[in-house]
């Protein structure tokens, strides 16, 4: 079966810009495996270590997610028209009102649309995962110890979080064969 798979905004690095990736599979498992292997490494930000959907994944049936943000927009309980002008926390507020977006998401949304340079996506296993490689940890940190950790490098935790997600791609990196 070919279905249509509609990329996030935050994951079109992976697919040259492309909003959306035609896959063939009958099954989640083999669509997935169809998108990564046109897109190597969208994968991992799909799907945990347990092969597992990561929580932020959102999969939509009959757009019925799309509707609370489209009411939103709609009322005025999420003014888009001043969100350039709020801060961080003012936009994460407004946005994990919308159902199906959660912090993780809007702080994608405000590093890769948005382009807020001090943003630190605690949540986010990736970010874990390379502090935990890059810092040596025993085990991969919390988000409080991820907070902790990246206070230093504001004002540019966004630009930190880049190469933090690039040291994934990098295998050992500059640690060297161990």
């Amino acid at each position: 079966m070919i279905c249509t798979v509609r990329i996030a905004s935050p994951l079109r690095s992976y697919t040259a810009g492309a909003a959306t990736l035609t896959a063939r599979g009958s099954t989640l498992a083999e669509v997935l495996g169809s998108v990564e292997q046109c897109c190597p490494g969208i994968r991992f930000r799909m799907i945990d270590e347990q092969d597992r959907i990561r929580p932020h994944l959102r999969l939509f049936v009959n757009s019925s997610e799309a509707r609370d943000l489209s009411a939103k927009v709609a009322d005025d309980s999420l003014p888009l028209h001043a969100i350039h002008t709020m801060t961080d926390d003012e936009v994460i507020d407004h946005l994990v009102q919308v159902k199906g977006i959660g912090r993780w998401t809007s702080q994608m949304f405000l590093m890769f649309r948005l382009g807020r340079l001090d943003v630190l996506p605690e949540l986010d296993l990736g970010i874990q995962n390379a502090i935990h490689r890059a810092y040596r940890l025993r085990t991969r940190p919390t988000p409080k110890q991820v907070k902790k950790l990246g206070a230093k490098w504001s004002p540019h935790c966004t630009v930190a979080c880049w190469y933090l997600w690039r040291s994934l791609e990098n295998g050992d990196g500059q640690l060297g064969a161990q």
